[in-house]
């Protein structure tokens, strides 16, 4: 990282990075935001207008996890609220720490991260195979 490229930009924002890892994170941040924009406002349409909340329990989660489309849509959500809150929590830890507090920290998110995306992605593999469906 260059020391002599400012961390802000003339609109006040943070200034986007020089190259690599930290410029394919900063697009990822807001490719990821834009996703999260459409499949949260969907994933509440669907679970909160289209349905009626008081009839949602677990046979509701188990017919809807049946449909693939359904399923992809809710891991690609998965997918990117990890990467998003954690790269954005790395950038806070990055501008407040330094030194091997820095690289302790980012660690822990890291395996933070990758715990609760496995768990997320392990319940969404195996709970319409553990949950009865709705009885027809």
């Amino acid at each position: 990282m260059s020391f002599n490229r400012p961390i802000a930009s003339r609109s006040g924002g943070r200034a986007k990075p020089g190259g690599g890892f930290e410029l394919a994170v900063w697009y990822l941040m807001r490719l990821t935001g834009l996703g999260l924009f459409v499949l949260a406002l969907s994933h509440f349409l669907i679970t909160h207008v289209l349905w009626d909340p008081a009839s949602e329990n677990a046979s509701f989660i188990t017919t809807r996890w049946a449909n693939l489309a359904v399923r992809t849509a809710d891991w690609l959500m998965l997918a990117f609220v990890v990467f998003h809150a954690f790269m954005g929590l790395r950038t806070i830890v990055g501008d407040y720490t330094r030194g091997g507090a820095r690289t302790a920290i980012t660690m822990g998110l890291y395996l933070v991260a990758i715990v609760l995306f496995a768990m997320g992605s392990i319940a969404l593999l195996t709970v319409p195979n553990v949950l009865p469906a709705a009885p027809a």
